[in-house]
């Protein structure tokens, strides 16, 4: 008899199983109250600079206002369901209200390539970009700039090249597309996201054109600032 497993292909799947199963363990056995809430990915303006959500708002951020050039990005095309972390925290909370603790997914149930992340937020600054190349030499050139809210006068051009594929940033395990189903956190406890991709994005935006136009002021006030420089 053969036994067909189905492992997973990214480290931090191989530490959420072990949590999720060592939490119903205890609970089955010992009665604690324990939920396991799996969350797809849950973004804000604190996400860390160096997940992709946050590069690319703080990277076209910097661009915008000069500090720097161009946006270096891995795969393109992987797709991942994104959501805001203040709705997610909120499911969190309603998991804890119940009598009868229980495991939910907490998701958007909708996803977006990067790609497509890249040019949602080029464009709440103003820009379209258009994708020229395949694979490692694909980039993203500006095809057209229109008034943007969130700064005045754009340090771009048309045609200028604001993001470069850069094989550094593929990961060893690449997982193609991510997917929650959020259906049983709604049916049970009436959850569903308030905030929509657009407007997460917007919201990140805003702080990073913020922190952009600080270090600008200081820069061109003659103190040295630093830049993070990709290669």
């Amino acid at each position: 008899m053969s036994i067909e497993f189905n492992f997973p292909s990214h480290r931090w799947c191989s530490s959420g199983g072990k949590v999720n199963w060592i939490t119903v363990n205890y609970r089955e056995a010992y009665g604690i109250y324990a939920c396991n809430g799996i969350l797809f990915n849950h973004e804000s303006s604190r996400r860390g600079e160096t997940f992709v959500t946050r590069k690319i708002t703080r990277g076209l951020s910097a661009i915008a206002l000069g500090l720097e050039s161009c946006l270096y990005i891995g795969n393109l095309n992987a797709r991942r369901d994104w959501g805001h972390a203040k709705d997610y925290v909120e499911m969190q909370w309603r998991m804890l209200q119940q009598d009868v603790p229980k495991d939910y997914v907490i998701a958007t149930g909708h996803q977006i390539s990067v790609r497509e992340f890249v040019e949602r937020t080029a464009s709440g600054l103003g820009m379209t970009l258009r994708w020229e190349g395949e694979g490692l030499e694909e980039v993203g050139i500006v095809e057209s700039i229109a008034a943007s809210s969130l700064v005045d006068d754009l340090s771009v051009k048309e045609g200028d090249t604001l993001v470069r594929v850069d094989p550094n940033y593929y990961r060893p395990a690449e997982v193609e597309s991510l997917l929650g189903d959020p259906s049983k956190a709604h049916d049970e406890l009436g959850w569903k996201p308030t905030t929509t991709l657009d407007e997460m994005i917007d919201e990140m935006l805003a702080h990073d054109v913020d922190q952009a136009k600080q270090r600008a002021l200081l820069k061109s006030s003659g103190f040295n600032v630093s830049e993070p420089h990709e290669s």
